[in-house]
């Protein structure tokens, strides 16, 4: 359940910057007025550094714990989405610290992220998100998958077999 809930927030934000990148590729769309779906009624969502670190942490938190539900092959791509995220979260909080002291940081007139440098906002953020989830789901479809060892490991009933007693 926690699992399928999480997954839920992570496709829901995900579809929120392919939503963006529709806006501005497909559409023609100026980046500013580009906001995602949620953006257009509450275009302060888009703008608001806390919100895109707050959720950068909440990630980083519901992989780190969900990882325990996770065994062999799923195990090991699920920390790979863990570590992307926290590299992630790295490059948000360098954001959210500009943003903080009214100082941008690179030379830049507006907050920037490391790969910023090279790569624009909307496309870096659609890229991290997008290597986030891909690993993800590898991983989810490993663990309703698994391999007969990675069954035996298993706590859970989500590979369709009833859960360990005391688990």
């Amino acid at each position: 359940m926690a699992l399928n809930a999480f997954m839920l927030v992570v496709i829901a934000h995900w579809a929120e910057h392919i939503a963006q990148a529709y806006q501005i590729w497909a559409l023609g769309w100026p980046v500013p007025q580009a906001r995602g779906v949620l953006g257009m009624p509450f275009p302060w969502l888009v703008s608001s550094e806390w919100l895109h670190y707050g959720y950068a942490v909440v990630m980083l938190i519901g992989l780190w714990f969900l990882r325990g539900g996770f065994v062999g092959r799923a195990r090991t791509w699920w920390l790979i989405a863990f570590g992307i995220q926290f590299w992630h979260h790295i490059e948000h909080l360098l954001l959210l610290v500009q943003a903080q002291a009214g100082t941008a940081f690179f030379g830049r007139s507006a907050p920037t992220s490391l790969l910023q440098l090279v790569v624009p906002r909307v496309e870096l953020h659609l890229f991290y998100n997008t290597v986030v989830f891909v690993p993800m789901v590898v991983a989810v479809l490993h663990h309703v998958r698994p391999n007969p060892a990675e069954a035996r490991a298993m706590r859970c009933a989500c590979a369709g077999r009833p859960a360990e007693v005391g688990t």
